[in-house]
């Protein structure tokens, strides 16, 4: 790995944790304990620019210092960052290396992060909060699928706006050092 290409993710990560800590506010009504972070961007330009496994390794790290920094969710709080982001720069970047298409790759790893947060959802939230998965089912299409579709839409909408510079991509794909 290059200087240039360990620092550039480093600041991006950097960035994710500052966009997460700083910029937070609730989309839906209905669910004002679901907040909007612009978080994802930094790590999907990582997983679109460097890499998958840079990625999620990134991914991975974010997590679980945004757990430590802001307390909130504790461990399956993390768990279920690590899943949503994970799943979105995943599919998105494995997407992206097959096709070289940002819209198509960004529109089905938001699609694919909605689908896996709602079975998510299912599983770690009774566990979380000590209710009943009862309780959970009528929140996923209302309220779990909504939000994920608009946060990792959001998201998408800006990595694809930042992506289009043509100053910055080409910074992000020079391979100098």
């Amino acid at each position: 790995m290059t200087t240039k290409k360990l620092t550039t993710i480093s600041i991006l990560t950097a960035l994710s944790i500052i966009l997460s800590i700083t910029i937070y506010f609730p989309i839906l009504p209905q669910a004002p304990y679901l907040l909007y972070d612009p978080g994802d961007i930094p790590l999907l330009l990582i997983s679109l620019y460097y890499g998958i496994s840079e990625g999620i390794l990134t991914t991975l790290i974010v997590a679980i210092l945004m757990a430590i920094f802001t307390g909130q969710g504790g461990p399956i709080g993390a768990l279920m960052h690590f899943i949503a982001t994970g799943t979105l720069i995943t599919v998105s970047g494995i997407l992206y290396r097959k096709t070289k298409n940002k819209i198509l790759s960004l529109f089905f790893g938001t699609i694919s992060m909605a689908i896996i947060m709602a079975i998510a959802n299912l599983i770690l939230t009774p566990i979380y909060l000590g209710v009943p998965r009862s309780n959970i089912i009528p929140l996923i299409i209302p309220v779990i699928i909504p939000f994920n579709l608009i946060k990792a839409g959001i998201n998408s909408i800006i990595t694809y706006l930042i992506s289009s510079v043509n100053t910055l991509s080409n910074y992000l794909l020079e391979k100098k050092e």
